[in-house]
C-alpha cells in the first residue's frame, strides 16, 4: 500500500479523531498550515510537527490554549 504524503481535511479529522469543522478552524487560526489543490491539503509532514508542538497542550478550546492538566483523584483507606 502507498504512503500517503498529503491528506484532505476530513482525513486529518479521521486521523486526529475530531471532526472537519474543528480542522477547518485550526487551519483558519492558523495553528494547522494547509495548501490549497482544489480543496484544502495538509502535508504529512505538518501534521506530524503540528502534532509535536501542541504536545501537552490543551486545544479544545483555540482562544484559550493552556497546557494538559489531569486530575488524579485519590482514595482514602
Amino acid at each position: 500500500m502507498e504512503e500517503r504524503l498529503i491528506y484532505t481535511v476530513q482525513e486529518v479529522a479521521s486521523i486526529l479523531h475530531s471532526s472537519p469543522n474543528y480542522i477547518y478552524e485550526l487551519i483558519r487560526k492558523g495553528y494547522l498550515p494547509a495548501i490549497k489543490l482544489g480543496s484544502l491539503k495538509v502535508l504529512k509532514t505538518t501534521l506530524e510537527r503540528f502534532l509535536i508542538q501542541n504536545e501537552g497542550k490543551d486545544l479544545s478550546d483555540l482562544n484559550n490554549i493552556r497546557k494538559v492538566v489531569i486530575q488524579v483523584e485519590v482514595e482514602n483507606e
